[in-house]
């Protein structure tokens, strides 16, 4: 077999979009045009602690794996919270800081992380980031939300395997909203009924889709996203040139739900979409109004999937508000190779019993809190 050549890039310039985007799947935050935008528009350098360092293998014939991938200097914008580890190494006078990290930056969407249908080129891929870890000194690679056949070949490569939730929305063949809502219980339609009203009673909602998206959409979106950060958590991690650069790059993916108060728009949501899937990425609003949140994130999101076809919404991270607005618990997964063997053993022990209360979770939230009259299978 010819001899895979290992490469690290600065830049996924250095890869180029046609062997990059040949391996990859249709999930759009794995794109070229997705983490290139990240690249250009100042949203990943050393100043925000992500350093490129995509990884890729070829051969004679040409590049056969990528993986996107970063050296971190610290755990923000990751949704897999690894800080208490961090915190336990150092307080034991271990450097936990720089790590890897592989992963689309900013998005807790699921999907594959290593860009290659070659079980080979994916072994070595992972050989190889052990190795760069090793041989520097880091104190540890981690590889997020990735897709659970993946997940798998990482457990079997020494990774420790983490478990995790989020709340997804299903389409069971819906002709419409109302048949959906037909689909939970009297209690829970009754509740999202009221909670539509009261929206739509105050304001006017518009979709705005590919070809319709223009810059003065994204420099509202932006002040939305940014006005809700700095009620929350400070600046946001997205800079304003990265929606000019996907507007360029990735229209056609691109779904904009705005609320109009008359003519003023005061608040957005902004969301990708894939071949089967719709994600709800960010939102923002000017001001605040009842119920809006959950209209702009979770039913607009719900009837332009079931529109269009669409068999699920991902609606980000966390939020157990979720589930009683139709979003049913699923896993996600992470795997993580840690180099010192001490904390390796604690946070492999940890795993195990985390994994087994994820589990039981899912279940019980399916089981006992689902909105659904029957309560569609995993």
């Amino acid at each position: 077999m010819a001899e895979l050549v290992v490469q690290i890039h600065s830049s996924i310039a250095q890869i180029g979009w046609i062997a990059w985007d040949s391996l990859n799947d249709s999930n759009p935050f794995t794109s070229y045009a997705y983490l290139h935008a990240l690249e250009q528009s100042g949203c990943l350098d050393e100043a925000s602690g992500w350093q490129v360092m995509h990884l890729s293998l070829s051969d004679e014939s040409g590049i056969k794996g990528v993986m996107p991938l970063y050296l971190k200097y610290h755990s923000q914008g990751e949704y897999v919270f690894d800080h208490g580890w961090a915190e336990a190494f150092e307080r034991a006078g271990g450097h936990y800081y720089p790590k890897l990290l592989c992963a689309s930056p900013f998005t807790p969407v699921s999907g594959i992380r290593l860009l290659s249908d070659d079980q080979r080129v994916r072994t070595a891929m992972l050989t190889a980031v052990k190795q760069i870890c090793n041989q520097n000194n880091l104190s540890s690679v981690h590889i997020i939300f990735a897709n659970e056949s993946q997940w798998r070949e990482m457990g079997n490569h020494g990774f420790l395997l983490r478990k995790d939730t989020q709340f997804w929305w299903e389409n069971s063949g819906y002709a419409n909203f109302d048949d959906f809502l037909n689909a939970l219980s009297a209690n829970r339609r009754k509740v999202i009924k009221r909670e539509r009203r009261d929206v739509l009673a105050q304001l006017q909602i518009k979709t705005i889709l590919g070809a319709d998206i223009n810059e003065t959409h994204m420099d509202q979106m932006y002040d939305f996203i940014r006005a809700t950060y700095d009620k929350k958590w400070g600046a946001p991690y997205l800079t304003r040139d990265f929606f000019s650069q996907i507007l360029a790059t990735m229209r056609d993916k691109i779904v904009l739900f705005f609320a109009y108060n008359g003519g003023e728009a005061i608040a957005g949501a902004i969301n990708f979409i894939g071949d089967n899937a719709l994600y709800g990425r960010q939102w923002g609003c000017l001001r605040e109004v009842p119920f809006l949140h959950f209209e702009l994130c979770y039913y607009q999101a719900i009837e332009f999937a079931i529109a269009r076809g669409i068999m699920r919404v991902e609606a980000g991270t966390q939020g157990h508000h979720k589930l009683s607005r139709g979003y049913l618990p699923h896993p996600t997964y992470s795997a993580h190779y840690i180099r010192d063997i001490g904390l390796r053993n604690a946070v492999a022990n940890f795993l195990e019993k985390e994994r087994e209360a994820v589990e039981k979770h899912i279940q019980e939230r399916r089981e006992n809190a689902s909105p659904f009259r029957v309560s569609p299978p995993l």
